[in-house]
């Protein structure tokens, strides 16, 4: 396959095939951020993307590939008619394709008319990963997210009327003196945006990036292991998701976890206090990463 550059996908995309539809992102502001830094957003040529396919197609697609995971950073902004003809012969390549996903920001899917978002989920396009990283909008002005956290409301309401799952994505210690408020107001959206999936990220600091800068003035410290512990207990015991799966399975992150909200909160929320008392081990620092 031909690819251009570092590759980025969410944990649960291991097993998908990874198109390449974008370069980059379109928005590539958020002060955190390191993925997409090296790359000038744009548009695959169409006949490439789906000569890979093709070629995918041919190598995979009667054998093993089930997911199809469209990159880069907010692949959402393709126009419509890219998504037509990329969603058309993913299915024509991979008989056993049973999902397409892609990461998405708000404002891609404000964008979208419900028509367009509606057409979008009948052609195959069922699952939106999105990273609103924080429900508090002072937080969110502060790392340069492009979009409040009602927007993010609006925009999950709009993909669920279009049929759409989506799996929202948040920052544990992005806030530094907001810490309380970052996670009560997350745990709020949550609430609000109500996903399919919900998981939690450690911010990192990566050199180069406006939040590296920061903190090299001393304006930003990525908060102690406790505080950090604590905002996660904040979020997974005050969201009120209708039926989550949550996991904090990503690397970055100092204890994993899994399970079901509401059903299993109770079970997480009595883990994290264990690993606040010091009663379980938390993931090694050598084995933390991105």
């Amino acid at each position: 396959m031909r690819y251009e550059g570092k590759l980025y996908r969410p944990p649960s995309e291991s097993d998908a095939y990874i198109l390449q539809a974008t370069i980059g992102c379109s928005w590539n502001h958020c002060t955190y951020c390191d993925m997409y830094r090296d790359k000038t957003f744009r548009v695959r040529d169409l006949a490439s993307t789906l000569e890979d396919l093709d070629v995918a197609g041919r190598a995979h697609g009667r054998s093993d590939v089930e997911k199809v995971f469209v990159a880069d950073g907010d692949a959402l902004v393709l126009p419509m008619d890219h998504w037509h003809a990329i969603l058309e012969r993913a299915r024509r390549v991979f008989p056993r394709l049973r999902r397409v996903s892609c990461y998405a920001m708000a404002r891609n899917i404000r964008d979208k008319s419900d028509a367009e978002l509606a057409e979008l989920r009948k052609a195959g396009l069922s699952l939106l990963y999105i990273g609103p990283e924080s429900g508090d909008d002072s937080t969110l002005k502060r790392i340069a997210k492009g979009d409040d956290a009602a927007t993010h409301v609006i925009a999950a309401e709009r993909a669920h009327a279009a049929g759409m799952q989506l799996s929202v994505i948040v920052l544990l210690g992005i806030a530094m003196d907001r810490t309380s408020e970052h996670a009560r107001a997350t745990a709020e959206l949550v609430t609000r945006m109500n996903p399919a999936f919900f998981s939690a990220l450690t911010v990192t600091i990566v050199a180069g990036t406006p939040l590296d800068l920061l903190s090299k003035k001393g304006r930003f410290a990525v908060p102690p292991v406790d505080a950090l512990l604590r905002e996660l207990r904040t979020m997974v015991d005050e969201a009120r998701p209708s039926d989550t799966v949550f996991r904090t399975n990503h690397a970055s992150n100092h204890l994993p976890l899994g399970g079901r909200l509401p059903r299993d909160r109770a079970r997480i929320v009595a883990v994290i206090d264990a690993a606040l008392a010091g009663e379980i081990p938390l993931r090694p620092e050598g084995g933390r990463g991105l």
